[in-house]
């Protein structure tokens, strides 16, 4: 029905209960009296006028009654008592008497009328919902809370969900046992598992969106222990924002099982080093070079150099900024190799950027293994010219992107990145330039990351393959890395290897069964194998050397590690000396190197 034709029917059918209710009352009072008097006529039509006025002040014409609650209670009970009182006050005026008796049985009668079609409406809408139910399928909701009971609300009108909810969990004692919405409390998350067979359960929806990670772990591991598909409401911090609405239902991610809360930045540092500036930014068009672009462009510096190597991931990550940001930053395309010494040193002394986030690097373990003397030329010699650039174009603030796999390295990839962070703090002992390096772990979804390889081979029916049962990493998100990439760089005063703080080192076992059972599946189905160790890799990834371990944070979830002194020079000659020999012999020396820095000899010397 329109809203036109909605509207009139009910003024219409509103009309004719007024009306009646008069007469009514007043032949429920007098039965013998005579009731078609000039008297009832003026109350009948004073109380159908005022009844539309503050009907439609109170807009009872435009509400959808099959929502009906309290809160439409409330306002029909505001409606009727006016106009009563307005006709008393009319019939005092012009009778110098009031029908006390009649127009108290007209408020009542009126009262369960009105609200009666109003809410035999709702009823109406729910019987017929009802019959759909057999085709839905059942659901638990996780929080009786102000955010459960809406959940269950749009559920319950919303059959495109095709989720029907039948009870809810908490763990708040004050509300088991109790009925809200009509749907029992029936435990708390202790119970879920036997709940959700006793009330046969297909779909579980977590709906306490203040949850920090930790506490959706645990739900989520209890929730595992079940049959049932999992799915959560948004987060918190997009619900305040407006970004999502709390229907929106979605499934459990692995970044939301990271077990850390969210990050809060000191944006008026970042916005010192950002804003109104040229950034350059180095492997632009890869997963954290990308990501620390999307970053810095809510930040409005006037242009991001966007610095790559591959031309389809640069034209990618162009497009996508200049769709998303490009009213209020440039955006500059340059295809570089950072091996090219004398190209980097023309583009940076042509943009003199304010900042340089160097990001381009070999990253991948086992390939690196391999090509030792390639890690060494983009690894080493990469970032000495990015680096060296930077210190000629007089650049404040240059952040390297390094990583866990530099600390006690036992592959070729984490000993470069070692070696790596060594040039860069010895340039900053002679540089104005402020020289950093920010270590961290895993990112998830990054190229090389297990998570994207895990998808694949569950997309394929599996197996998913680990190297080792006990092998462990630290894992964060690439906003999460992004963010603290560039708080690191607000921060910089030169010479420090920033450490972010990963959390807890995640099991790559557990992983892999949280990822097979977010796809629906179970590890039967899948199957896992298990296939040895790779060269270069292991069990445990470590943030700091024993020598570098500082408990204190400078910045929530960034540390310091402390120094050593390292002869820079002789670590490079040992470089050059070595990279063109058998590859084997290249991999010894590399990790002798970062294992076993040269103590410094002289004027050469840098704290690491």
């Amino acid at each position: 029905m329109k809203l036109q034709n909605k509207l009139w029917s009910a003024m219409l059918l509103d009309s004719v209960i007024v009306f009646t209710s008069v007469y009514i009352s007043t032949i429920s009072l007098f039965p013998v009296s005579e009731v078609f008097t000039i008297p009832l006529l003026v109350i009948s039509i004073t109380l159908i006028l005022s009844h539309h006025i503050f009907a439609h002040y109170y807009k009872m014409y435009k509400r959808a009654w099959e929502y009906a609650s309290i809160g439409e209670l409330i306002i029909i009970l505001k409606a009727v008592s006016l106009s009563v009182i307005v006709a008393a006050l009319c019939q005092y005026v012009f009778m110098q008497d009031i029908f006390f008796r009649v127009l108290a049985s007209t408020w009542m009668i009126q009262l369960f009328l009105i609200s009666g079609t109003r809410f035999s409406w709702r009823i109406y809408q729910e019987r017929n919902s009802l019959k759909s139910y057999k085709q839905m399928k059942p659901t638990l909701i996780v929080g009786a809370g102000c955010a459960g009971t809406l959940v269950a609300r749009q559920l319950k009108y919303n059959q495109e969900s095709g989720l029907q909810p039948v009870a809810f969990i908490d763990d708040d004692k004050r509300k088991q046992n109790l009925d809200i919405m009509c749907l029992p409390v029936v435990g708390g998350t202790d119970s879920l598992t036997e709940n959700v067979e006793k009330l046969g359960i297909e779909t579980i929806v977590i709906a306490i969106p203040s949850l920090s990670k930790k506490e959706l772990h645990k739900i989520y591991q209890e929730c595992n222990k079940t049959n049932a598909t999992t799915q959560m409401i948004p987060m918190f911090e997009d619900l305040v924002t407006g970004k999502v609405s709390v229907s929106d239902i979605r499934n459990v991610e692995i970044g939301d099982l990271l077990g850390r809360p969210s990050i809060q930045l000191d944006t008026d540092s970042i916005e010192k080093l950002v804003k109104g500036n040229v950034i350059l930014v180095t492997g632009a068009g890869g997963s954290i070079g990308s990501e620390i672009c999307r970053q810095l462009s809510s930040y409005q510096p006037s242009q991001i150099i966007l610095l790559g190597h591959g031309e389809n991931s640069i034209y990618s990550i162009e497009m996508e900024l200049n769709t998303n940001f490009g009213t209020d930053t440039r955006f500059t395309t340059e295809i570089a190799d950072i091996k090219d010494r004398e190209k980097i040193l023309k583009l940076m002394v042509h943009y003199r950027p304010k900042a340089v986030f160097h990001a381009a690097a070999h990253k991948h373990v086992p390939l690196m293994e391999r090509n030792p003397e390639e890690a060494i030329k983009n690894n080493v010699y990469g970032t000495r010219n990015v680096a060296e650039a930077a210190d000629v174009a007089g650049v404040e603030t240059f952040v390297m992107i390094s990583s866990d796999k530099a600390v006690n390295p036992t592959s070729v990839m984490g000993a470069t990145k070692r070696i790596a962070e060594m040039i860069v703090q010895n340039l900053d002992k002679k540089s104005k330039t402020r020289f950093v390096a920010v270590r961290f772990g895993n990112v998830l979804g990054s190229r090389g990351s297990v998570i994207p390889l895990f998808k694949e081979q569950i997309r394929k029916g599996g197996p998913v393959t680990i190297t080792h049962p006990e092998m462990e990493r630290y894992f964060m998100t690439i906003p999460e890395a992004s963010k603290l990439v560039l708080q690191a760089g607000a921060l910089a005063k030169g010479g420090e290897i920033f450490v972010l703080d990963m959390g807890d080192p995640v099991k790559i076992l557990d992983l892999a069964h949280n990822l097979i059972r977010l796809s629906g599946l179970s590890a039967d189905d899948i199957g896992i194998e298990f296939t040895g160790m790779r060269p270069g890799e292991k069990l445990y990834e470590e943030l700091l050397n024993d020598y570098e371990v500082r408990e204190k944070q400078i910045y929530p979830k960034i540390y310091i590690g402390k120094s050593v002194e390292v002869n820079v020079n002789e670590v490079i000659e040992r470089v050059d000396e070595c990279w063109s020999k058998d590859k084997s012999v290249v991999r010894e020396v590399l990790l002798s190197i970062a294992n076993h820095p040269v103590p410094h000899k002289g004027s050469e010397a840098v704290s690491i």
